[in-house]
C-alpha cells in the first residue's frame, strides 16, 4: 500500500504556487478589505459596534460624515464586519500589509467622501549590513512563547512541496545561533520571558525579528496591548473578564507579558489570525527589502535598555506590573 502511494505520487504532476499568486495573496485569510465607495456613516457606525476586538472604530464627526479607523494588528479575522458591511467591507483577496511597521497596519477612511487618508510613514534608521550579510540566504528561527499554534500550523505549510519557502532560499534552524531572523508568534507570556531573552541574545547580530499574528503584533484575544497593560494588570494574577463597547468580550490575562514589541524590538510585523502562508512569505520578502532599501519598520522595544541589559546578564524574569508598584 505504501509503495502504492510512493508510485502515484511519483507519477503526478508537482504542484508549485506562482510567484505571481504567492506574494502579497491572501486568499482564505479572512482579512477584511474597505471598499470606500460603498461606506455609509450607519454601516461605519454598525461593523465597530461588531468587531470583537476593536480592531475596527469610528469617530463620528456629524450625521452624515465620519472616520472609519482599521487596525489590521489586532484583527482576528473573524469576519463578522463583512457579514454586516453590506459590500463595504469585503474578504481581501490582496494584502501588502505584511512585514510593514506597526504604523502601517492602521489605515482610517473618510466615510462618504470615498477616500482613505494617507499617514505618512517617516523611515526609521535602516540596518543595511544585515541584508548584505544575507546576501540571498535567510536562516530563522520560530519561536512561540505563547500562541495557539494556529500560526505555527500556517508556518509549517511552507515547507510543503506546494509554496516551497527554501526556493526562496529561506530555510529554518533549530538553533537560534544559526538563525538570522526571529519568526514570533502569539503573545509573550510570563513565563516566556526569560526563555525569549535567551533565544533572542542567542542569534548573532546582526538579527531581525518579525512578529507574526494578531497576537504576536497586538496581544489579540489574550491581551488589550501594550497600551494598556499597566492599567490592566493590577490586582490579583486570575484572568479578568471586560465587557468592551463594541459589544464583544474581550479576555485580559494576567500572565501574559504583552505583545512581541512589548520585549523586543520588531523589524516587521504580519498580521492575521491566522496569517496565510502566502502572506508569511510576503511579509518576510518585505522585511528582506525593507532592510536593504533602509526602510526598517522597528526602534527600540518599551522595554527599556537598562531592563534587558539585566535579564541578558541574569535571565530572570521581568516583575509583573502589579509587584513592581508601577
Amino acid at each position: 500500500m505504501i509503495t502504492d502511494v510512493v508510485l502515484r505520487s511519483l507519477r503526478s504532476r508537482s504542484q508549485l504556487i506562482p510567484v505571481e499568486e504567492l506574494i502579497n495573496g491572501c486568499s482564505g485569510s479572512r482579512m477584511p478589505e474597505i471598499v470606500p465607495e460603498f461606506l455609509t456613516v450607519a454601516i461605519a457606525v454598525r461593523v465597530a459596534e461588531i468587531c470583537p476586538t476593536g480592531a475596527i472604530t469610528t469617530e463620528t464627526h456629524n450625521p452624515e460624515s465620519a472616520s472609519l479607523r482599521l487596525d489590521y494588528g489586532e484583527c482576528i479575522a473573524c469576519g463578522r464586519c463583512v457579514d454586516v458591511g453590506e459590500g463595504a467591507i469585503r474578504a481581501a483577496r490582496q494584502f501588502s500589509q505584511c512585514g510593514v511597521s506597526r504604523n502601517e497596519l492602521v489605515r482610517t477612511w473618510q466615510v462618504g467622501a470615498g477616500v482613505e487618508e494617507k499617514t505618512p510613514i517617516a523611515p526609521n534608521v535602516a540596518r543595511e549590513r544585515v541584508y548584505a550579510l544575507l546576501g540571498r540566504a535567510l536562516n530563522v528561527r520560530q519561536l512561540d512563547p505563547g500562541s495557539c499554534n494556529g500560526c505555527e500550523a500556517e508556518i509549517t505549510a511552507l515547507t510543503n512541496p506546494y509554496y516551497d519557502l527554501e526556493r526562496f532560499g529561506v530555510h529554518f534552524v533549530a538553533s537560534p545561533k544559526h538563525a538570522d531572523m526571529l519568526l514570533v508568534t502569539g503573545p509573550i507570556t510570563h513565563n516566556m520571558v526569560t526563555a525569549v531573552m535567551k533565544t533572542y541574545e542567542a542569534v548573532p547580530s546582526p538579527k531581525l525579528v518579525v512578529a507574526v499574528g494578531a497576537c504576536g503584533c497586538s496581544g489579540g484575544i489574550f491581551d488589550a496591548g501594550k497600551n494598556n497593560l499597566e492599567k490592566l494588570r493590577t490586582g490579583s494574577s486570575r484572568p479578568i473578564v471586560n465587557l468592551i463597547p463594541a459589544g464583544g468580550i474581550l479576555s485580559v490575562n494576567k500572565e501574559v507579558f504583552g505583545p512581541v514589541d512589548a520585549l523586543l524590538p520588531v523589524d516587521g510585523y504580519i498580521p492575521g489570525c491566522p496569517p496565510t502562508p502566502a502572506m508569511l512569505v510576503s511579509g518576510i520578502l518585505e522585511v528582506l527589502r525593507r532592510c536593504g532599501s533602509g526602510k526598517r519598520a522597528g526602534g527600540k522595544a518599551p522595554v527599556a535598555e537598562e531592563s534587558r541589559a539585566q535579564l541578558g546578564r541574569r535571565f530572570g524574569l521581568v516583575p509583573r506590573a502589579h509587584e513592581s508598584g508601577d
